[in-house]
C-alpha cells in the first residue's frame, strides 16, 4: 500500500516563528511538542521544517534512514571554525575520517586518560579554600580545557587556555546569526561580529598548528595522546593515508569544543543540581566515602561508582549539553502522518524528549533513581540521547562518560558546593546548553563520612 502524501500536522507563521526560535528554542520547541504532538511540519522563515518527538521517529532519523538526511544549517556553518571535523563533515569523507579516529577511542586508550583527569581535578580542588565564592562553570571550563590539552596534546595549555576559552566564546555568542536568513552573505561582510569571528578562528588556528608541527618535528611523536594516535592512523580500508596537517587541525579543534564545553556544561549543571537536592548529594557523598575511603579515584572504580553515574546521568537528562540535533533532507521521508520533503528540516530535541512525562514522569524533578538498570530498560532508547545515535553518534562518548563520572567524584569526594543566590539561572541555548551568565556557588570543605 502506498503511503498517503497528507502533510500534516502543519502550521505556518513564517518569521514570526524564527524569532520566536532565535529569542528561545528550548520554549519554542517545547511548545511545538505540546501542541501538536510527536510531529509538526512547521515554516520558519522561508524554510519548512518538520519538528520530531517520538523515540521511534528519532531514531528513523538518526539509525535506521539516516542516509536520507545530512547535517543541518547549523553545523555546515560551523566549518567556518572547526573546518571538515567529525561534526561537520559529510558522506564518504566523513567516513574515512572516523575510521581514521575510531582507534584513538579504543576502551584501553580511553582508560590511559583515566589518570591524567584524576590528577588535574586534584590539582583545582587543592587550589580551592573554604567559603569561598567561585563561578563553578568558569572553574569547570577550565579544568575540562586542561584535561582535553593533556588527553589531545600531551601538553599543558593553560598558557593558551585564556585564548582558546575566548575564541570558542566568540564562536558560541555568534551562535544566533547563523539561525538568520541569507546568514551565509552576511559572513563574508567585513561587520565586526564577524571580524571577531575571523580573529578568533585566526588565534585557534596558531595554537594547534604550532601543536601539530612540534609534534610532527618530535623524535617520539607517539606519546601516547589522541594527538600520536590521528598523526599515525592510516585509512587500510582506503588508499592508505593519513590526516593532512589542516585534517589534524580540523578534528583537534572539534576534540577541543565538543571534548571540553560540553563536559564542562554537564557538570556545572550537576553541581546546582546537587545544591538543590540535599537527599541525593547525601547519597552521592556517602557512596564516594564508602568506595574511595578517602583516596582519589581511578579508572577500576568506575563499575562500583554507580549512583555517582546515575546523578551525571539525571543530570544530563535535565540540561543536555546537546539539546537538539538538525538534518537537512536529502530524499523524502515520511514521520507518521508528515511528509520530510527534499530540502526541508528535520529537528529533534533532547531538551523536549528529555522531558516528555510519558518517559519522565515529573520530569522537572531531579532524580538519579530513574537510571537504574531495571528503569533504563522499561523505556524506549531514544527517549534519552544526549550523544545523538547511528553513524554519527559522538565518537568521545566513551570519554565524557569517564570524564564526567571521575571528575565529579574527585570534587565531590572533598567539597560541597551551595547556591549564593536563589535567582533563575538563565540558560543559553547555543551550540551546547550553558548558563547565560556563569554559576555563583560557594565551597564547603567536607570530611569523610564515618564508614560503619
Amino acid at each position: 500500500m502506498t503511503a498517503s502524501p497528507t502533510i500534516a500536522p502543519k502550521r505556518q507563521r513564517g518569521f514570526s516563528d524564527l524569532f520566536a526560535f532565535r529569542r528561545d528554542p528550548l520554549t519554542f520547541l517545547t511548545t511545538l511538542s505540546q501542541e501538536y504532538g510527536d510531529v509538526v511540519r512547521y515554516q520558519m522563515g522561508p524554510r519548512w521544517v518538520v519538528f520530531i518527538n517520538n523515540p521511534d521517529y528519532i531514531k528513523d532519523l538518526l539509525v535506521t534512514n539516516n542516509n536520507k538526511f545530512e547535517k543541518g544549517m547549523v553545523l555546515k556553518r560551523s566549518k567556518r571554525v572547526l573546518g571538515e571535523g567529525l561534526l561537520t563533515s559529510e558522506g564518504d569523507f566523513h567516513l574515512r575520517q572516523r575510521r581514521l579516529a575510531q582507534p584513538a577511542f579504543h576502551r584501553q586508550r580511553i582508560a590511559n586518560y583515566a589518570d591524567a583527569m584524576v590528577r588535574y581535578a586534584d590539582r583545582m580542588r587543592t587550589r580551592w579554600a573554604d567559603g569561598q565564592t567561585l563561578d563553578v562553570h568558569e572553574e569547570m571550563m577550565q579544568l575540562t580545557l586542561a584535561i582535553v590539552g593533556k588527553t589531545l596534546f600531551d601538553a599543558d595549555i593553560e598558557s593558551d587556555g585564556r585564548d582558546i576559552g575566548e575564541s570558542l566564546k566568540t564562536f558560541m555568542d555568534l551562535f544566533g546569526i547563523m539561525f538568520l536568513p541569507f546568514s551565509e552573505y552576511l559572513e563574508r561582510l567585513p561587520i565586526p561580529p564577524m571580524m571577531r569571528l575571523q580573529r578568533a578562528r585566526a588565534r585557534l588556528d596558531e595554537i594547534v598548528y604550532r601543536l601539530i608541527r612540534e609534534r610532527r618535528a618530535s623524535a617520539n611523536p607517539d606519546r601516547g595522546d589522541l594527538l600520536s594516535m590521528l598523526l599515525m592512523a592510516q585509512d587500510e580500508e582506503g588508499d592508505g593515508s593519513g590526516m593532512s596537517d589542516v585534517q589534524l587541525r580540523d578534528e583537534s579543534l572539534t576534540i577541543i569544543l565538543a571534548g571540553h564545553e560540553t563536559t564542562a556544561n554537564a557538570l556545572t549543571w550537576t553541581w546546582m543540581l546537587l545544591a538543590q537536592n540535599p537527599d541525593a548529594e547525601t547519597r552521592l557523598h556517602q557512596e564516594l566515602d564508602s568506595v574511595l575511603a578517602g583516596r582519589l579515584p581511578n579508572f577500576s572504580d568506575l563499575p562500583n561508582l554507580k549512583y555517582t553515574e546515575m546523578v551525571f546521568a539525571e543530570s544530563m537528562r535535565m540540561y543536555p549539553p546537546a539539546w537538539g540535533i538538525g538534518r537537512r533532507t536529502i530524499k523524502d521521508h515520511q514521520f507518521g502522518p508528515c511528509w520530510a520533503r527534499e530540502g526541508n528540516m528535520v529537528v529533534c530535541s533532547q531538551w523536549v524528549m528529555h522531558h516528555d512525562a510519558r518517559y519522565y514522569p515529573e520530569p522537572q524533578k531531579f532524580d538519579p533513581n530513574r537510571w537504574t538498570p531495571e528503569a533504563k530498560a522499561a523505556r524506549p532508547k531514544f527517549s534519552y540521547f544526549p550523544f545523538g545515535g547511528g553513524p554519527r553518534q559522538c565518537i568521545g562518548e566513551s570519554f565524557a562518560w569517564m570524564e564526567g563520572v571521575l571528575l565529579l567524584a574527585t570534587i565531590a569526594q572533598q567539597w560541597k558546593l551551595t547556591r549564593v543566590s536563589n535567582e533563575r539561572i538563565e540558560m543559553q541555548a547555543a551550540l551546547t546548553l550553558r548558563p547565560k551568565h556563569g554559576l555563583p556557588m560557594q565551597l564547603h570543605h567536607r570530611r569523610l563520612t564515618s564508614i560503619l
